[in-house]
């Protein structure tokens, strides 16, 4: 088989079992791999009323048909599993080196099933499985468990792993690999933590077998050529990161400030990427087979990480009204070590800010305090003091206090974008699968970036059948699995031709997109059965105006978009997918069956 190996390996964690398990063709062929293979095997394999943190829920490592090749960005991987924030099927993938590693066991999945007796890691080597005690390893961050663990395994391992929050099962705990990548949202480290796996290291030697070399080399050479002269992947991710959005997203009025209170943050200069670049810059650095190279290695005093990235910016910045670039990159470093999602966290730690400051909380927590927020990221991460309720996230945390401060959608915070100055992101906000998320359809590219065209961020015509567009290529891409950046350059075509190479299955720009489609609907009927929440949006989006900046005077006009979204897709007015849309993409099952 060419681009796949065609293997599972399936881990038992409960009887330290392991065994390798044939994927059927046909599977691979129409979901590809990465987030539409694990969606899949959720699917078929873990009910939606399944308690996340329980041990009949499944950890899903997965790579793509691309990933081994020198396909550009095809260094990441995806992990899949019920998320213990929003009960949605949920997603996450990362960069570094882990998922190249991985592919090199001669597998395309790895299920995690069951719970161990005693915290364990994992040690796979060419598809051979090692469980390993790890009692000395309790409690460390994820430098120091990635350090034992190659240190006791071999040099040239690839780590995965979680840190204390995801031992402690924080909600929004994330999996760290190669000590500064994250499978960041949803809170997979809490599962990794719930199945007392601390730790995974792989090791490989198969390598990626392409069925046409020249052909393949044509293709990759084209999308390289294309990545290298787009302004964004060829200029500024290299030059400033992620970062280089703080200016251009507060000029527009839709960088949420102090919990989403306001559009414009007067500071933002302060915390932008060119004030990163000047005082705490060291040097770039790339993920696996990546020409663009978006990562910042920085330092604050003696303390070297990588980033913080433009979402970790915000949400420790803007969000908590903090005007310290320093400060944030030392909550980033800590989250990093810690195992926690930056956005959730900084998003969190803000709505208790707003608590607090309107007289809710016994502690006080004012916004622009940076010990502050510093010290309750400790306390989360341990479940310490108020920590242990801010653990459980914003949503969960202001139903404590009857408040209605979340500003989330299915339980999922929000990211950087204030929708109110950026309409199509408000609608892909409440359509995500995995809930209040820009990853699933980046309307940002269209609305303020003009990639692939211009479109007027402020008006909602159109802005349906644009995100349905997005919602499906970006699916595809995630199934590859490459980085969402190239698709600032790259087409489908492109990724088609470098699939048909890699592959020797003709596949064509519409097929990627069907694909994506059929991914974007299977995940939608796994959380209808799941009862996820609906598509909307925090209530403050809908009915508190922009007091300030270029997006003043406005709201989310949700309803018109969503309905017009809903008969694009193919969904009832309840946003169900139809039994025809399902017949026509072949998922089978029925919206309605228990």
């Amino acid at each position: 088989m060419y681009g796949w190996h065609g293997k599972l390996l399936r881990v038992n964690l409960t009887e330290e079992k392991a065994k390798i398990e044939d994927i059927d063709e046909h599977m691979l062929r129409t979901f590809l791999g990465g987030r539409g293979l694990g969606a899949k095997i959720l699917f078929d394999e873990v009910k939606p009323e399944t308690d996340a943190l329980g041990p009949g829920n499944k950890l899903i490592f997965t790579t793509g048909p691309l990933t081994g090749t020198s396909a550009p960005t095809a260094g990441r991987y995806s992990i899949t599993s019920r998320s213990p924030l929003t009960g949605t099927i949920f997603d996450s993938n990362s960069g570094g080196h882990f998922g190249v590693e991985l592919k090199k066991c001669g597998i395309d999945a790895m299920v995690i099933e069951g719970c161990a007796q005693k915290l364990t890691y994992l040690f796979i080597n060419d598809g051979s499985v090692e469980f390993r005690d790890a009692g000395e390893i309790v409690g460390l961050d994820t430098h120091k468990t990635t350090d034992y663990v190659v240190k006791h395994t071999d040099a040239r391992a690839r780590v995965a792993c979680i840190g204390p929050a995801g031992e402690k099962k924080v909600l929004f705990a994330c999996i760290i690999n190669d000590r500064h990548r994250a499978a960041g949202r949803g809170g997979l480290g809490a599962v990794m933590g719930s199945k007392q796996l601390k730790a995974i290291a792989v090791l490989g030697t198969h390598e990626t077998q392409v069925a046409n070399p020249e052909e393949f080399e044509e293709a990759r050479k084209l999308a390289h050529e294309a990545i290298m002269k787009n302004p964004v992947t060829k200029d500024a991710l290299p030059y400033y990161g992620t970062s280089v959005l703080v200016n251009i997203i507060n000029e527009i009025g839709a960088l949420p400030t102090r919990n989403y209170q306001e559009g414009f943050f007067k500071d933002a200069d302060a915390i932008s990427g060119e004030t990163l670049r000047e005082r705490i810059f060291v040097r770039k650095t790339a993920c696996a087979q990546c020409p663009i190279g978006c990562g910042r290695v920085t330092k604050v005093g003696s303390e070297e990480g990588e980033g913080p990235e433009y979402e970790t910016i915000w949400a420790f910045g803007a969000d908590c009204g903090i005007n310290d670039i320093a400060a944030i990159a030392l909550a980033n470093y800590k989250c990093n070590k810690l195992g926690l999602d930056t956005i959730t966290t900084g998003a969190t730690i803000a709505c208790a800010m707003e608590l607090s400051e309107r007289g809710l909380l016994t502690d006080y927590i004012r916004f622009g305090n940076a010990d502050t927020m510093l010290q309750l990221i400790d306390k989360i991460a341990l479940r310490e003091g108020i920590g242990d309720k801010l653990a459980n996230g914003s949503l969960r945390f202001a139903q404590d206090y009857n408040a209605d401060y979340s500003m989330s959608v299915k339980g999922l915070e929000m990211p950087a974008y204030d929708p109110r100055g950026v309409q199509g992101m408000g609608l892909a906000y409440a359509t995500s699968n995995r809930g209040g998320c820009h990853l699933r359809g980046y309307m940002i590219s269209a609305e303020v970036l003009g990639s692939p065209y211009m479109v007027d961020r402020l008006k909602t015509e159109g802005k349906a059948g644009l995100l349905v567009l997005f919602q499906n290529i970006s699916a595809a891409v995630d199934s590859l699995v490459l980085c969402r950046f190239s698709q600032f350059a790259l087409n489908p075509e492109h990724y088609a031709r470098m699939l048909s190479a890699v592959t020797g299955i003709e596949y064509t720009d519409t097929d990627l997109l069907t694909i994506g489609e059929r991914i974007y609907n299977l995940e939608r009927l796994y959380n209808v059965k799941a009862g996820a929440g609906e598509d909307t949006l925090p209530k403050r989006l809908l009915t508190e105006k922009l007091s300030a900046g270029h997006s003043k005077g406005h709201v989310v006009h949700l309803d018109v978009m969503l309905q017009e979204y809903y008969t694009i897709r193919g969904w009832d007015d309840k946003g169900r997918p139809e039994k025809e849309t399902i017949s026509r993409l072949g998922i089978g099952g029925d919206v309605n069956a228990n």
